[in-house]
């Protein structure tokens, strides 16, 4: 490449020459977005890797969400992740293999076949398949109450993995069940941590799983930005915990953050609790408006930072020069159950 072009343009004429398309998360950092063909939450991100007919999708998240874009896409495409290190502390907290123990435990009271698998798409292809092969469905934020909603058509209850506010606040805020009727698995636990008892009442049995940024925000933080900040209206996203959520103006997946804002009145306030690339990014963006993080503390997610310019420009470069690195390759076995658990989500 000429020693003029920036590493924008090398981006874009690189893509051109390998038939590639970019997709990133919102969370991703301004310059990556800058270059990406679509930017959206991992719903939206799901939807354009099933549709695409390029030949290479350049996935500019993290892990679970490559895995997700290999099990959807065709033999002939490949999904390369820039960094190898860009996982989910959340996708971590849940194992195949803690969550097979959990099944067989379930399955030894005589509830797992009467309990329905929904999992957040921040885990596994082989959590995933676990999934897909139990009758269950994945969901994200922006679709959790359908999700649930579908399940309890299904079944009596609900194993909810991997994130367990998503899964509460999805259950008690938007499908008015009682905080009693949710128990937190802790597999680190015989049995979960919980009697028979508790298991056979619940109607939602929680993984203890957690976003390691959302999880951050506290109730503390929307009592001091309200004294701070008279008239702030405070918008979070369902990761958050409860006692967040439930005190709450507004709760919503990044695309809600992001269309909540953008339609607001200029000169509205906002208190944002999400990442804080998209807060700095609505802030820049929406100058006639008030736009502030949650926290006073700042807390980027430390692993969809990974991904940045000359690691993309390095993917890119050796895929021209013939060298696939980086790809995503989801086993055949793990990939059948994935794609029928994430087709499920689509359909809803």
């Amino acid at each position: 490449m000429p020693a003029t072009l920036d590493l924008h343009e090398e981006i874009l004429a690189l893509k051109k020459a390998r038939n590639a398309v970019i997709l990133a998360h919102n969370y991703q950092i301004g310059p990556i977005q800058d270059v990406a063909d679509f930017v959206g939450d991992s719903l939206g991100l799901a939807y354009h890797a099933k549709a695409t007919e390029a030949d290479v999708i350049v996935f500019c998240g993290v892990h679970f969400m490559a895995e997700s874009a290999d099990v959807l896409t065709t033999d002939r495409q490949k999904v390369i992740l820039p960094d190898l290190a860009a996982g989910c502390s959340m996708a971590d907290m849940a194992t195949a293999n803690q969550v097979e123990e959990c099944w067989n435990q379930l399955s030894q009271l005589g509830i797992a076949d009467r309990t329905i698998p929904v999992t957040y798409m921040n885990s596994s292809a082989a959590i995933k398949s676990f999934t897909g092969k139990n009758g269950g469905t994945i969901c994200t934020s922006s679709n959790a109450k359908s999700a649930m909603e579908w399940a309890f058509t299904q079944g009596e209850k609900i194993l909810f993995l991997p994130d367990q506010h998503l899964g509460r606040n999805t259950a008690v805020l938007s499908m008015g069940l009682s905080l009693s009727e949710c128990v937190i698995w802790n597999p680190w636990k015989p049995m979960g941590g919980l009697t028979e008892a508790e298991i056979r009442n619940a109607k939602v049995i929680l993984w203890r799983g957690h976003c390691s940024v959302h999880g951050r925000f506290s109730a503390q933080n929307v009592v001091d930005v309200r004294t701070r900040i008279p008239g702030v209206q405070v918008l979070v996203h369902p990761e958050c915990q409860h006692e967040v959520v439930s005190i709450a103006d507004v709760v919503g997946s990044t695309e809600k953050i992001i269309q909540t804002v953008a339609t607001s009145p200029a000169g509205s306030k906002w208190a944002i609790g999400t990442e804080l690339n998209l807060v700095q990014r609505l802030s820049r963006t929406m100058p006639d408006k008030e736009i502030v993080f949650l926290d006073k503390t700042v807390c980027y997610c430390s692993t969809m930072n990974r991904i940045d310019l000359p690691h993309l420009v390095w993917a890119l470069e050796s895929l021209v020069e013939g060298r696939v690195v980086n790809q995503i390759i989801v086993a055949e076995e793990v990939r059948k159950y994935s794609k029928l658990a994430l087709e499920r989500m689509l359909a809803l």
